[in-house]
């Protein structure tokens, strides 16, 4: 309604600026891959070196003339920058090619707003279209600064840029109260899971490293899978049967990507909410990748974001299908405990490896045991049973309750403190969260 959306197959012209080592360096060949994922026609790359953006077009004035020219050329009908623009540099670029132009950052809102399936998914995506579009409303509006005259239109009123940031104003206050209702209803599920004990585990990682396919293969789903750039945008749930710890929530995310916009940040807080409540994070790699290192430390960027980077993390080094002579195997931290799995998602190896991997890392977060209950303590077993952590109740030969108990470790904590029962009547060991060993580092020898 009030953004446009390029149509698939558009000609384009990109440019990409190479800037010292640092936070304004991106990759060429993931531009590409994110215009082709865009339904984008890349007609030419044009490429350039400077040591800062030009405050006012970005790249200098010979650059800005190269490309007017390969617009003219090519009849490009877009050109595509591979840098987050201003609003302003926007609008000075444009009126210098006579052409439409568009930032990294609206390139990747449109795959958003191409991918979206579900009614949340969409929500989100309008809300960051609008967002982002907020700000660059005027450069649609120059031709109507004034406000309207003539008979029945003289008088105060608003122009028609006002006009149009006070129903975008109402659009975007109407929509985050509907994402609010959504993460009401997925607070509810995540209550519900955690009340019967049922953990979760999350799938994260850079875009295209292969989660949908992990995802598909390990659940029996069919989540839409392919070599492009967020082909997941939708998150999904399924359950799938770990030994020793029974059903678990697998759950599948949206890919991370070196500068990711905060507006798609703050717009999919819903979805990301499910990282942020998961037991496991599995963060899964492209092994193949040669930035794999770089798109790593992206994805611990945006999970440091979202205060999910505290969370257990599990490697899965994917695609060793692509790497010869590699096998699947578990590698440990100096305590015998699971960090990373290597597995081909794509020819199903290694699975049982990852499985076993992920069953070490939860019970390390998790008390299952039979216990025994004095008839003084009932308030613990009450507050046991409001948790549904309790699978059976017995009584021994001599009369004493025995409960079979499986709950988080950090809540059955809060229920001995809140009995007053010393954690020592059941826990010989201080478990805390795993955290990964200094030593590991995640470009280790192959």
């Amino acid at each position: 309604m009030f953004f446009e959306r390029p149509d698939a197959g558009e000609s384009a012209i990109l440019v990409h600026i190479d800037f010292p080592e640092g936070a304004e360096r991106e990759d060429p060949q993931e531009f590409f891959e994110l215009v082709r994922s865009a339904g984008g026609n890349p007609v030419a790359l044009i490429k350039g070196t400077r040591s800062r953006p030009d405050a006012k077009t970005f790249v200098g004035k010979g650059k800005l003339e190269e490309i007017r020219e390969a617009v003219q050329t090519h009849g490009a009908d877009l050109v595509l920058f591979n840098h987050a623009l201003t609003p302003s540099q926007e609008r000075n670029v444009e009126r210098a090619i006579e052409c439409r132009v568009l930032d990294r950052t609206g390139l990747i809102l449109d795959i958003f707003a191409q991918r979206a399936r579900t009614h949340e998914g969409k929500l989100q995506v309008e809300l960051a279209q609008l967002q982002h579009q907020a700000t660059r409303l005027v450069r649609g509006w120059t031709h109507l600064e004034r406000q309207g005259g003539g008979i029945g239109l003289r008088g105060p009123g608003e122009t028609q840029l006002e006009t149009d940031r006070r129903l975008l104003g109402d659009r975007v206050s109407l929509l985050e109260r509907r994402l609010r209702k959504v993460e009401g209803q997925r607070e509810q599920g995540r209550r519900a899971r955690k009340r019967s004990s049922i953990q979760t585990v999350s799938l994260v990682g850079y875009t295209n490293a292969g989660k949908s396919t992990l995802f598909n293969a390990l659940t029996k789903a069919a989540v839409y899978a392919a070599d492009q750039l967020f082909a997941t945008l939708d998150p999904t749930m399924r359950r799938v049967q770990v030994q020793g710890m029974g059903e678990v929530v697998l759950a599948d995310t949206v890919g991370f990507i070196r500068h990711l916009p905060h507006k798609l940040v703050n717009a999919f807080k819903a979805t990301l909410q499910e990282t942020q409540e998961a037991d496991l994070l599995l963060h899964v790699v492209d092994t193949h990748d040669n930035e794999r290192a770089a798109n790593m430390q992206q994805v611990e960027v945006v999970l440091a974001e979202i205060d999910a980077l505290e969370k257990p993390i599990l490697q899965v080094f994917n695609k060793i299908d692509l790497m010869p002579g590699v096998e699947p195997r578990i590698d440990r931290d100096e305590n015998g405990l699971p960090w990373r799995v290597w597995v081909s998602a794509k020819d199903n190896l290694g699975f049982d490896l990852l499985l076993q991997a992920i069953s070490e890392r939860l019970a390390n977060s998790l008390f299952v045991d039979e216990i025994q209950i004095a008839p003084h303590e009932g308030q613990l077993r009450a507050l046991l049973y409001a948790q549904n952590a309790v699978l059976n109740e017995r009584i021994d030969d001599e009369g004493r309750m025995m409960l079979e108990v499986r709950i988080e470790l950090a809540d059955f904590k809060k229920i001995l403190h809140k009995a007053s029962v010393p954690e020592s009547r059941f826990l010989e060991v201080n478990l805390e969260h795993w955290e990964e060993p200094a030593e590991a580092d995640s470009d280790e020898e192959i």
